[in-house]
């Protein structure tokens, strides 16, 4: 059971969401994405394009609004040039632009097309990383290529509880700098594992290593990762796959040599993190080639107390394509997103406690959250919450951000 030896590692991800790198000032804007999106009002009576209603829910979602309301407030406190600039339509000449209601905001949130807004969003978010990513490299490529992480995971929107008592439930894909590249509900009669495919077909996942949790681990989805994406996984297992946790749980793991150790704190615990890979042949899954088993052991730092957590992982990946640090930060990366998405969407944003519940209002929400965040991470800001005050104290810097200008 040899230990992985560094190596280099193919450039991955390609172009998620079908975008070529380019600059930014080449790329679609934020509303000539929207613009493509179907109005799903009835043409007759519509006051403002469904761009602009977008638009300036996107910007006052990033000044720091958490609900229906205080998006029209938002909107109506905008300037003219503001307003112009989210794409309104010029028609009465004493006030040239007119802000859309709350009623308005709420009509188009309902029932705007979930999947294709989130495709927009996407778009428009991996498009500008790449950009940025481009011109960050330029006179100073990389010394190893890195493949690129995508991590699926689900959240549920606590608050937003539907007539039959079930939670609006979200699965998302998201890169290693914790932009959403996709979202997709799950239906209320099925689970994550029947979105799942349909989750990643639209992106471009070439060279990509994809991480998940047991309850996706399934078959089907290695073969659709490998066979027709052309990408690599990192499937997490428990007891749930009984054959397969077992068989990996009962290898001698005590012989096989520590390859990776890392410690952190954060959250008020102090955490050690040990990784250890083995190639075992025969492996009951699709394309696996590697076991892993990833130790964490976490210590309280107000009440001491220790915990011992051993997981266990499948990979496609050899030991001449990943060494054991490249493992050991795609497993990070993965269970870093409780803290990059989840726990900034639930404080931040206050997601959980969102009373907006009807139609399809909840995810549209969620991906203008969603949007917000990626906005202020490919700005510079780290902490999203003081993001949101510094574009909360100006209205002119959420346009700005979004490329409204």
């Amino acid at each position: 059971m040899p230990a992985a030896p560094p190596s280099p590692i193919p450039a991955g991800l390609g172009q998620l969401a079908g975008c070529d790198p380019a600059c930014p000032d080449e790329l679609p804007d934020l509303l000539a994405r929207l613009s493509c999106l179907p109005d799903p009002r009835r043409r007759r009576g519509r006051r403002h394009p469904l761009p602009y209603v977008l638009a300036v829910a996107a910007c006052a979602v990033l000044a720091g609004a958490k609900s229906l309301t205080a998006i029209a407030e938002w909107a109506a406190d905008a300037s003219d040039r503001l307003l112009f600039c989210c794409g309104a339509a010029l028609r009465d000449p004493d006030r040239p632009c007119r802000a859309p209601s709350e009623a308005t905001v709420r009509r188009v949130l309902q029932r705007i097309d979930g999947d294709a807004f989130d495709a927009a969003i996407g778009g428009w978010l991996t498009a500008r990383a790449a950009a940025s990513r481009a011109a960050g490299q330029e006179g100073h490529p990389p010394t190893r290529p890195v493949r690129a992480a995508v991590a699926v995971d689900g959240k549920s929107l606590r608050g937003a509880i539907r007539s039959d008592g079930r939670c609006v439930h979200l699965i998302s894909a998201l890169r290693d700098d914790g932009i959403v590249l996709a979202q997709r509900e799950v239906d209320a009669k099925s689970n994550e594992i029947t979105a799942f495919r349909p989750l990643l077909d639209p992106l471009d996942l070439t060279g990509a290593v994809v991480t998940f949790d047991a309850l996706l681990t399934q078959t089907d989805h290695a073969k659709f990762l490998v066979e027709e994406k052309r990408a690599h996984y990192i499937a997490v297992l428990k007891g749930n796959h009984p054959s397969l946790h077992t068989p990996v749980k009962d290898l001698p793991w005590k012989e096989v040599p520590l390859l990776d150790r890392t410690r952190a704190t954060a959250h008020g615990r102090d955490e050690i993190r040990r990784l250890k890979a083995a190639t075992v042949p025969g492996l009951p899954f699709p394309y696996a080639d590697q076991a892993l088993q990833i130790v964490r052991r976490r210590r309280s730092l107000r009440t001491g107390r220790v915990s011992i957590e051993r997981v266990y992982a499948l990979t496609s990946l050899t030991v001449y394509q990943a060494n054991a640090a490249d493992l050991a930060e795609r497993v990070r990366g993965h269970w870093a997103i409780e803290n990059r998405e989840h726990h900034v969407r639930d404080v931040t944003f206050g997601e959980d406690a969102s009373q907006v519940r009807t139609a399809g209002a909840p995810r549209a929400m969620a991906s203008l959250r969603n949007l917000a965040i990626g906005a202020l991470r490919l700005t510079g800001w780290n902490n999203i919450a003081a993001g949101l005050r510094h574009h909360g104290r100006d209205m002119t810097r959420p346009p700005a951000a979004l490329g409204l200008t």
